[in-house]
C-alpha cells in the first residue's frame, strides 16, 4: 500500500453549497439580533432615528449568500485521505493524523439528523471524520454506503496485513 495514492473523501458539492448557507444564516441571525437590540437601546435612550431599511436588508441577506458562494470552496479544503500512515482529517482550522497502529474501530454512527464516521483509538478517544457523512436535504450523500465499506475496507486491509482475496 506504500506505493498506492491515498483514497480522498470530501463532502459533495450540495453538503458544502448547505454548510455555506446555514453559516451565513447563523451569522445573518446574530447579527440582526444584535442590530435589532443595538437600535432598540439607541431609540429608547438617546432619540436616533432607526437605520435604513437596505441596512436590515443586506444584514439579512448579505451573509447567506456569501456563505453560498464560499461554501464550496471551502468546503472542498476539508475532507478525511486515507494514506498508508493513517487517517488524516483535512479541516478549515487544523489537520490531524490517527496512524493505523492506533485505530482499534471504523463505525458509521447517527449524531443528530447525519450519520458520520467515526475512528476509535486505542486510547479510547474517538474521532468523527469531516467526511463521508450523510443527513437529510442537502446533507444526503447517495455514495454514502460505498464510501463507508472503501473507508472500512482499506483499514481492514491496514490493520489485519494485506488485502483479501
Amino acid at each position: 500500500m506504500e506505493d498506492a495514492s491515498p483514497a480522498t473523501f470530501r463532502p459533495t458539492w450540495q453538503q458544502a453549497l448547505a454548510r455555506g448557507l446555514y453559516l451565513g444564516a447563523l451569522i445573518a441571525l446574530v447579527g440582526l439580533t444584535s442590530l435589532a437590540l443595538a437600535t432598540a437601546a439607541a431609540v429608547t435612550w438617546t432619540g436616533v432615528t432607526a437605520p435604513p431599511s437596505w441596512v436590515w436588508a443586506v444584514l439579512a441577506a448579505g451573509p447567506p449568500l456569501v456563505g453560498a458562494m464560499l461554501g464550496p470552496p471551502v468546503g472542498r479544503r476539508t475532507g478525511t485521505e486515507i494514506c498508508a500512515g493513517g487517517i488524516r482529517i483535512h479541516s478549515i482550522f487544523a489537520d490531524g493524523i490517527a496512524p493505523w497502529n492506533r485505530v482499534v474501530d471504523v463505525r458509521a454512527e447517527r449524531r443528530g439528523a447525519r450519520t458520520v464516521v467515526s475512528v476509535y483509538l486505542d486510547s479510547g478517544a474517538s474521532l468523527q471524520l469531516q467526511a463521508p457523512y450523510s443527513g437529510e436535504l442537502f446533507a444526503a450523500d447517495p455514495h454514502f454506503e460505498s464510501k463507508m465499506f472503501a473507508l472500512s475496507h482499506l483499514w481492514r486491509s491496514h490493520r489485519f496485513g494485506g488485502l483479501p482475496g
